[in-house]
């Protein structure tokens, strides 16, 4: 009855405001917003900083900074309001895409952990195998 209710309202809440993405979904939505031509890169950093969810948030205590949305982006660091990224499908909002690409050209790719641990000197074409683009 009411308690179905509500965890069914509750539930939806928690759906509306993120999104977790599937992998081929992902890179077809970047193709989108014209971040093809990587051959994977932006899936594999993606898939480790935030495993595809808009919603991904991560505290860092020790400069009390906090890293949000599918890309992770740092709270200090990085986009004077991060809020505005955190839990917004990149289909719904450029501005972690364009964030994001303001990093790449001041830093580099390798602002992010993720992609020094996982992705570097790895062959990332197999996140887009099998992906229709």
């Amino acid at each position: 009855g009411i308690a179905v209710l509500i965890l069914g309202l509750l539930l939806l809440s928690v759906t509306v405001q993120g999104k977790v993405f599937e992998r081929c979904e992902l890179a077809r939505t970047l193709k989108k917003l014209g971040l093809d031509g990587y051959k994977g890169v932006r899936l594999c950093l993606t898939k480790w900083e935030s495993s595809y969810n808009t919603k991904a948030t991560n505290y860092n205590p020790s400069n009390e900074s906090t890293d949000y949305g599918i890309y992770q982006i740092n709270s200090k660091w990085w986009c004077k309001t991060p809020k505005a990224v955190d839990g917004c499908p990149v289909s719904h909002s450029t501005k972690a895409v364009a964030c994001a690409k303001k990093i790449v050209s001041e830093q580099g790719i390798t602002a992010w952990v993720a992609w020094k641990s996982h992705c570097r000197d790895h062959d990332v074409s197999s996140y887009v195998e099998g992906c229709t683009l």
